[in-house]
């Protein structure tokens, strides 16, 4: 449906907020391959696949290469599940295939089954701190975050650490309801060098797409993380 057509005068205010006014917003821009992965991991996290549509061929035409989308998609498993980012992987097949891309692409995977547990807790430990080489012997939930989650994604080319802890964060905020996990990757990000200022931006430029609660609620949870560093951090 052509929204331009019957609903103009909506799409004209959502156009200058979206396309104009917030990707402008002093202080508040970032470079658009960063605005459009996050955007695309916020489209994820908050099943806007019609969105995620629309917005995907401008995301490379803004610079992401189509192995940097497949990863993000790949890494959204784990945050969202299969049940959720299906539908997203066969939309960005469908759109890569339309625009020329050969598929499969290149594999991108550098752990095998027998390794994945231990690169995986090293992976964590690299971001969260050494405590976690051994948290995966808590209990068998752990044991998969460290082999899956990590161990075969997080240790994936294709993205570095910096951009798959963005992804994750995005994906918690816009999802809702994971506060507590958003934090803790809130926190993750500084540690990788993306700090407050940085976590702002990203919340900003995807505040359309999710709307004002969930991106309060993710402001929050960036403040609680920052408190939380300064404590840790303060002589």
């Amino acid at each position: 449906m052509d929204f331009y057509k019957t609903d103009p005068e909506f799409m004209a205010r959502l156009d200058h907020f979206m396309v104009e006014e917030v990707p402008q917003e002093p202080g508040q821009q970032l470079p658009e391959p960063t605005r459009h992965l996050a955007i695309l991991a916020t489209l994820l996290g908050c099943q806007g696949l019609e969105a995620f549509q629309d917005q995907l061929p401008q995301a490379l035409e803004a610079g992401l290469t189509p192995v940097m989308v497949k990863e993000l998609v790949y890494q959204a498993v784990d945050y969202l599940g299969w049940g959720r980012v299906k539908p997203f992987l066969t939309a960005t097949n469908a759109i890569l295939t339309a625009r020329g891309v050969a598929l499969p692409l290149p594999g991108q995977a550098t752990t095998t089954l027998e390794d994945r547990l231990e690169r995986g807790a090293e992976t964590q430990a690299a971001i969260f701190g050494p405590h976690m080489l051994e948290a995966w012997k808590q209990n068998h939930i752990n044991r998969w975050l460290a082999a899956n989650c990590f161990g075969d994604y997080y240790t994936r080319t294709g993205l570095d650490l910096p951009q798959r802890e963005l992804i994750t964060f995005c994906l918690l905020s816009a999802q809702g309801g994971c506060d507590p996990q958003l934090t803790t990757h809130a926190r993750a990000n500084m540690l990788l060098g993306q700090d407050v200022a940085f976590l702002r931006k990203v919340i900003s430029q995807c505040l359309p797409y999710i709307g004002y609660p969930r991106s309060l609620n993710a402001i929050a949870c960036v403040e609680k993380a920052a408190e939380q560093w300064a404590q840790q951090h303060t002589p």
